[in-house]
């Protein structure tokens, strides 16, 4: 143990911010000024905080086998630089690491699986991401179109950043390809006045948004089915597609078949969003030092990333053309740091909503989760990419000219006018 205590010592004595630390014996050590305390009840913590692991960190807080005083601004700090290196470079696969991932993807993605895996983890408690989402419950990156905006006004600027993307036409046949709590299929039947399809797996998230969905009188013209994606009918296609923090679920394996499927519900000329996280390094499926582990255990079972580089090549293969893609990395950390700041503030309520043993875990994985996840966009370990993609062109020479049967303009401009 004197050994480890040196170890831990000189670690603490690297750092560039002071942290403290207290031993499982009662032992302080570090800074007396610390912005963060830790405080050891399993010695186990010392070794993964000697050797740089947070993944496995945030593991053992969820475990409780350690607590810390401070704000988990600075807590995300620390943990930046005691990594010993990139997550990126850590994690990156051998020919057959990747392929046994494959075959774990394969397995890992079955309807049954997805099903489940879905279940795990948005039907948590719809109360409990209230208190920390958005009025609207959008669970996916914000749009700051302005520096000062509320993660609600971001919220609202995102979802009509993809209305205007999609080019939404009164009357068209629109599918939000997992929906959430509704905040996108709702805002473009309210505002664009198109008919909405929206598909989920979440038992809780039907519930609601139905209820929704009778409350605003939309009924008839927006409709919500607990629905995996590959049962969807290809019979009436759609005019305009969005998939929105969706395919990170489906994995890396999966892919091609979502592609395709995609593209087989779109019209020709139609067009389909893609709104997803992606992975910062070319090769890795998920972060190193333990970052991965934690999300796949407590968070998001099942869930794989991508570089861009893979998705595009993918989207190609799928008989899809790429027109417009836009990395909005910085505005999913803005995002995630409003949420952790949200559930920092009503962490009592929290702790009333979940009053068990497991709910104590689940807040203390959030609480790591949401932090961790805005640093990691922070470093761009990780990114978010919007994807605008259509049917391969045919050839024809009247792409500029506005064609009705076409709906990209091949002009950026069609985004902002009217803003």
């Amino acid at each position: 143990m004197a050994a480890l205590t040196s170890i831990i010592e000189n670690k603490l004595g690297s750092l560039s911010m002071p942290v403290s630390l207290q031993m499982p014996d009662g032992q302080k050590l570090g800074a007396a000024d610390a912005k963060i305390h830790l405080i050891i009840k399993d010695s186990s913590v010392l070794t993964h905080f000697a050797a740089g692991q947070v993944g496995i960190l945030g593991e053992d807080y969820v475990e409780g086998k350690f607590d810390f005083e401070g704000s988990m601004h600075d807590l995300m700090r620390m943990a930046a630089t005691i990594l010993p290196g990139s997550p990126i470079d850590e994690n990156q696969l051998s020919w057959l690491s990747g392929f046994v991932r494959r075959m774990i993807s394969v397995w890992h993605h079955s309807m049954e699986r997805d099903a489940k895996q879905i279940e795990f983890h948005y039907d948590l408690s719809d109360e409990f991401y209230a208190l920390w989402l958005d009025p609207r419950r959008v669970y996916s990156c914000a749009y700051y179109k302005e520096p000062g905006y509320t993660v609600a006004q971001a919220q609202d600027a995102k979802l009509d950043h993809i209305c205007r993307k999609l080019a939404l036409k009164p009357g068209e046949r629109f599918l939000d390809c997992g929906g959430g709590w509704g905040g996108l299929m709702l805002w473009a039947a309210e505002n664009y006045d198109v008919d909405v399809t929206g598909i989920t797996l979440s038992h809780n998230q039907h519930a609601y948004v139905n209820k929704l969905i009778e409350e605003k009188g939309l009924k008839g013209r927006v409709r919500f089915e607990l629905l995996d994606y590959r049962k969807l009918d290809e019979t009436k296609p759609f005019d305009k597609i969005a998939s929105v923090g969706m395919f990170e679920h489906v994995g890396r394996a999966q892919l091609a078949g979502y592609f395709s499927k995609l593209r087989r519900l779109v019209k020709p000329g139609g067009l389909i969003m893609n709104h997803g996280i992606t992975a910062g390094g070319l090769s890795n499926t998920e972060l190193g030092n333990g970052m991965g582990d934690f999300i796949e255990k407590f968070i998001f079972p099942g869930g794989e990333l991508s570089h861009i580089h893979y998705v595009l090549q993918t989207i190609a293969e799928a008989g899809l053309e790429m027109v417009d893609v836009e990395n909005i990395r910085p505005h999913y950390a803005r995002t995630l740091w409003a949420w952790s700041d949200a559930l920092e503030a009503h962490l009592g309520e929290a702790k009333a909503l979940l009053n068990t043993p497991s709910g104590e875990r689940s807040i203390r994985a959030y609480r790591m989760y949401l932090a961790g996840c805005a640093m990691g966009f922070e470093h761009g370990w990780v990114a978010l990419h919007q994807i605008i993609a259509q049917h391969t062109p045919t050839g024809r020479a009247d792409e500029l000219d506005y064609p009705a049967d076409l709906a990209y303009p091949w002009r950026r401009d069609y985004i902002y006018r009217g803003c």
